[in-house]
C-alpha cells in the first residue's frame, strides 16, 4: 500500500486546501464550514477569549437576504437555547401559562416576519441584530398577556362595570374580543417611547417607577418623569371616548 509522506505534494495540496477553507473570507465559504467556524467563536466567546462574529453575521445575511433555508435551520438550533433564556428572564413569562419553547418559536417567527421588511444594511453587526432578536423576544411574551393585562391601564370606574361574569364558551370568545380592542384602542394611544415603556412595564409587568427610571435613564432624566408620564397617560385613557365606549363608562 502506498502512503503519502508527509512532505508529498499531495499532502500539500490536502494541507493547503483546508488552509484555503479554514482562511476563506466568511462570503466565501461553503455553508457546513461557515457553521462550524460560528460555533467555534462562539465558543471562544462563551470563555471570554478573543472571537470573530463575522461568520455568525454572514449565516445571517444568507438566511435574510438570500433566503436560505439551511442558514436559517442553523441560526435557529444555534441561538434557540440563548432565546429561551430571554424568554424565562421576561418578568411577564409567568404569567402566560405558555411553555418556554412555544415563546421560542414565535420569536423567531416575528424576526423573520419583521426583518423582511427591513433593509439587513440597518444591522451593522451580529450586536445589532441580537439586539433585534431579542426585542421580538420580549414583545412576543408581552403580547401573550395583553388581554389578560388590559384592566390594569383602565381608569377604575371602569373596573366595576366590566367584571367578567360570563362563563359560557360563547361569553367567553366575547370576552376575549372584547379584550383585544380595548387593548388594541389603548396601544393606539401611546405617543412616545417613554410612554411605551409605562405602558409595558408598569401595567403588564408590574414594575414599579424607581425600577423603570433605573432601567431607562436614557428616557426618563428623573423618577418623577417617569410619574408623570404614567399620570398623563392614564388621564388620557380616562378621557377617550372610544375605549369609555367600549368599556361602557
Amino acid at each position: 500500500m502506498y502512503l503519502h509522506h508527509a512532505n508529498s505534494p499531495a499532502t500539500w495540496r490536502s494541507t493547503d486546501a483546508a488552509f484555503q477553507r479554514e482562511t476563506a473570507r466568511p462570503a466565501e465559504m461553503e455553508l457546513a464550514v461557515l457553521a462550524q467556524r460560528c460555533a467555534a467563536e462562539s465558543e471562544r466567546f462563551y470563555r471570554g477569549t478573543p472571537h470573530d462574529t463575522a461568520y455568525a453575521y454572514e449565516l445571517f445575511r444568507r438566511a435574510l437576504v438570500e433566503q436560505s433555508e439551511a442558514a436559517w435551520e442553523y441560526i435557529y438550533g444555534h441561538y434557540a437555547p440563548l432565546v429561551e433564556s430571554w424568554v424565562r428572564r421576561c418578568g411577564a413569562f409567568a404569567q402566560t401559562g405558555e411553555s418556554s419553547e412555544f415563546f421560542v418559536a414565535s420569536a423567531f417567527t416575528k424576526f423573520w416576519r419583521a426583518m423582511r421588511s427591513k433593509s439587513f444594511t440597518a444591522f451593522p453587526n451580529l450586536p445589532a441584530l441580537l439586539h433585534y432578536l431579542q426585542l421580538c423576544t420580549s414583545c412576543v411574551v408581552i403580547d401573550s398577556v395583553r388581554a389578560q393585562s388590559w384592566a390594569e391601564v383602565l381608569p377604575e370606574e371602569a373596573l366595576a362595570t366590566t367584571a367578567d361574569t360570563r362563563t359560557g364558551p360563547d361569553e367567553a370568545v366575547l370576552d376575549r374580543a372584547e379584550r383585544a380592542e380595548i387593548w388594541s384602542c389603548v396601544h393606539a394611544l401611546v405617543n412616545d417611547p417613554g410612554e411605551l415603556v409605562i405602558l409595558h412595564e408598569s401595567f403588564v409587568l408590574g414594575m414599579k417607577p424607581g425600577d423603570i427610571f433605573a432601567r431607562h435613564p436614557d428616557l426618563f432624566s428623573t423618577i418623577t418623569v417617569v410619574y408623570n408620564t404614567k399620570r398623563n397617560l392614564l388621564e388620557r385613557l380616562g378621557r377617550n371616548q372610544r375605549l369609555r365606549q367600549i368599556v361602557g363608562i
